[in-house]
């Protein structure tokens, strides 16, 4: 191969990738991967759920949120999958709309990219701070904060003329090894 053809090989991957992706997130596509992640975690909700059948799911904005599953049935203090929002009464019951705001930008997520954004967010990583599905939804929103840092108690820093003086120990007497 001589250097024009090995050069055009990377522009060409770009090319077919740019075209792959072109297509995989064309909303031909991705709007109904969207409706089947929606309908398969509605389902999830609603079979998981306890209390009467009719009161599992219910709206809140474009939100379908299933609050009535044990905690093991999903992550964190929640997840949102496609289009429904699944948690457990007791995470509902203290969570601020500003969380159902940093959820309601999953579910736009999910309708851009529809089933890819299961793989797309578990290779973005599991830490929300580097996460880059969780930092556009807003970190803060989402309830993610850094924990504090611990810090060292405070050392003293004395310049040669304003040390204190060593204590001085006249009246000490070490102790003698017994003979």
């Amino acid at each position: 191969m001589n250097g024009s053809a090995a050069g055009s090989e990377p522009e060409l991957a770009r090319r077919l990738g740019r075209g792959i992706a072109a297509v995989a997130f064309n909303p031909l596509f991705s709007i109904p991967g969207y409706w089947i992640a929606t309908v398969a975690a509605a389902t999830w909700g609603t079979l998981m759920g306890t209390g009467p059948l009719g009161k599992r799911l219910h709206r809140r904005g474009p939100l379908l949120v299933a609050d009535t599953l044990p905690t093991w049935a999903f992550g964190r203090g929640g997840t949102t999958i496609g289009g429904v929002f699944l948690t457990s009464r007791a995470q509902a019951a203290l969570m601020a709309d500003s969380v159902y705001e940093h959820e309601e930008v999953h579910r736009e997520q999910w309708r851009r990219y529809g089933l890819w954004m299961l793989p797309l967010y578990l290779a973005a990583g599991r830490d929300p701070m580097r996460n880059r599905f969780e930092i556009e939804a807003g970190l803060a929103k989402g309830g993610y904060t850094r924990p504090p840092l611990v810090s060292a108690p405070p050392v003293e820093v004395f310049d040669e003329c304003e040390r204190p003086a060593a204590p001085e120990y006249r009246d000490y007497t070490p102790p003698t090894s017994p003979a």
